[in-house]
């Protein structure tokens, strides 16, 4: 176990610098253009496969080659600093990937998971397919059927997903479906979809409030037929897995749990990574504000002169901190033990309504400028409201937390 500390390592530092660059010097000044044109940024995802930060070697370095489980939340923030949009869609393939390793075998693993990046001259991406549009939070309600064809050794799969980050436009999607709806969440199993698998199509692109350079569309599923083989997991490890959730089912006080969702499994361990997100977009907002309010002058003197200024910059500091601290020792039980008391839930929640608050009082602090397009921080108000909504809602983390401290199932 890996001894939890403020401190960063010689390593950390440097993947830092090397993010912060990439996301000063390439990131930002195409943060603009991408967002008014609401489409993928190719080339700025290009570029950063070309330097090894998109890429299955940088994510597994970052994650399972961290004994801190530190050094991903670390270089989120800074490339999150530079534009959320951009950031989203180079991490994005991140939450598919994950998806695979939280269920999959090691050999699937091995297979699929390098393919929902490519390589630096062929970029490919993933998409984590969970959300529907009846069925967002409540996961226990999803409508996407799996069946299995016991003769061809298939899954057919029927439904739409909503929500969908590289949705219709990734190379390999992970579906999570039901496989037994009178299970609900117990009923439920994830399948890899293929590259170029027929019946998965994309339905409509959402036209977005914020991180418009992420592509965001449904996934439609009709009749979408993958091998045995593309169940997370394998089949004897679910039927196994039914079998024990039947008879819970059937019979209450028979035996113990039989284990988390599979999206849930996956929305957990990515939380402290959500909450990274939020605190790059919330830094960028406190930084640039607190050079603007240095410069501004009105009245004579520079408008940080006044207490109703600086005490804002005073407080949008304080809950940057905060937000960050909150989230590294979530990344550190993540890595090295085990959430108490819910704390991927509190630091996603805590740095989701950071980023909401800080980037609103940004465009306090400049004033009619900051309500413009002309400054940033207008973009990254709201690219920040989607902290506070996707991957759990705040009042969903709130649920969580409150069980996780009360240890009632409060509904």
């Amino acid at each position: 176990m890996a001894e939890f500390s403020l401190q960063l390592n010689d390593d950390q530092l440097q993947i830092q610098q090397w993010v912060h660059d990439f996301a000063a010097n390439v990131v930002r000044p195409a943060a603009e253009e991408w967002d008014e044109r609401e489409e993928f940024p190719w080339p700025v995802v290009e570029e950063a496969a070309k330097i090894g930060l998109y890429g299955m070697d940088f994510m597994a370095q970052a994650s399972i080659g961290d004994p801190t489980g530190l050094t991903l939340p670390i270089a989120m923030e800074e490339l999150f600093w530079g534009d959320a949009g951009i950031g989203l869609s180079i991490f994005g393939s991140g939450l598919a990937a994950a998806g695979i390793a939280g269920n999959g075998t090691p050999e699937q693993v091995a297979e699929w998971a390098p393919q929902c990046y490519g390589t630096a001259d062929d970029v490919k991406l993933g998409a984590f397919c969970v959300s529907e549009p009846d069925a967002g939070s409540d996961v226990s309600s999803l409508r996407t059927k799996a069946v299995y064809d016991e003769a061809k050794d298939e899954w057919v799969l029927n439904g739409t997903k909503a929500w969908i980050t590289n949705g219709g436009i990734a190379d390999v999607h992970v579906v999570v479906a039901s496989v037994d709806p009178e299970l609900k969440s117990r009923g439920q199993a994830s399948f890899v979809i293929p590259p170029g698998t027929p019946g998965l199509s994309m339905g409509q692109k959402y036209k977005k409030h914020g991180i418009k350079a992420s592509h965001t569309s449904e996934v439609v599923l009709d009749d979408c037929r993958v091998p045995g083989s593309c169940l997370l997991g394998g089949k004897e490890k679910l039927d196994e897995k039914l079998a024990r959730a039947r008879e819970r089912l059937n019979n209450p006080d028979a035996g113990a749990s039989t284990g988390k969702q599979p999206a849930m499994a996956t929305f957990e361990s990515t939380r402290p990574a959500v909450a990274a997100m939020a605190v790059g977009i919330a830094r960028a907002a406190y930084e640039y504000s607190l050079e603007y309010a240095k410069e501004r002058r009105a009245f004579g003197k520079a408008i940080i002169e006044n207490q109703s200024i600086a005490f804002m910059l005073a407080n949008m500091c304080m809950q940057v901190d905060a937000a960050r601290l909150l989230l590294w020792r979530a990344a550190w039980l993540s890595r090295n033990g085990k959430y108490e008391n819910a704390e991927g839930s509190m630091s996603k929640l805590y740095a989701g309504r950071t980023a909401v608050w800080v980037t609103e009082r940004a465009i306090q602090i400049l004033g009619g400028y900051g309500y413009t397009r002309e400054y940033p921080v207008e973009r990254w108000h709201r690219d920040a409201k989607i902290m506070d909504i996707f991957e759990g809602t705040e009042q969903i983390q709130e649920l969580v937390i409150a069980r996780a401290i009360s240890g009632i199932r409060i509904e």
